[in-house]
């Protein structure tokens, strides 16, 4: 049985959660209403998989996200949160959670989720996702081209593969790229790869 952390200041939605989990083969291994607590009994109950909000007394759940999932790169990951916006969707994937649920959404979705982030915890899912990372795209304005060569950048290839895979002169790669640099605000094609993996551009 998979051993699931709750990490909610709300003791009526850690039980109701419990009493979902018991129903469906998932174990709740421990309860932990703060940043502080959820620290200790992660490293102390080393669960499957946890299920954070992302409001707590002493802090935000996405801290929570980025510490457990620096901390192991097979641990579930699961934001469940009042906050429906594509900036609260994006920071949960970038921080590294599994699956981002809205408090709102029946059990069957948040216990689909859990399952989800135990199964394939480096995937992310999540409602909207799709068209957040469209309209943040949108937000930078990057032309498709330049998303192109963003994603040829993060292979590793050098401005003269680029222009033969793109069938350009390397000027016109060297112009797009100066443009992609301007655009997001660094300074050189490793900045640029950084930038677009933290913003989910690629």
């Amino acid at each position: 049985m998979k051993k699931i952390l709750l990490i909610d200041d709300h003791a009526i939605v850690r039980e109701g959660i419990k009493s979902a989990l018991a129903h469906n083969n998932l174990h709740c291994v421990a309860e932990a209403a703060s940043k502080a607590e959820a620290f200790a009994q992660i490293a102390h109950t080393n669960p499957d998989a946890i299920v954070v909000d992302l409001n707590l007394p002493d802090g935000n759940g996405l801290e929570i996200v980025s510490w457990a999932r620096k901390l192991s790169p097979t641990i579930g990951i699961v934001v469940l949160t009042l906050h429906d916006s594509d900036q609260y969707l994006l920071a949960s994937m970038q921080a590294g959670a599994s699956a981002h649920i809205l408090k709102s959404a029946p059990v069957g979705e948040l216990i689909a989720a859990i399952e989800h982030s135990i199964a394939s915890p480096q995937s992310f899912i999540g409602n909207g996702i799709a068209r957040a990372i469209a309209t943040k795209k949108q937000g930078y304005n990057l032309t498709a081209r330049e998303l192109d060569i963003l994603s040829y950048l993060q292979l590793g290839h050098e401005n003269k593969d680029i222009a033969h895979n793109l069938y350009v002169t390397e000027a016109t790669v060297k112009t797009h790229l100066s443009s992609i640099y301007r655009k997001l605000e660094v300074d050189n094609r490793t900045q640029a790869v950084e930038f677009a993996r933290k913003h989910a551009l690629l």
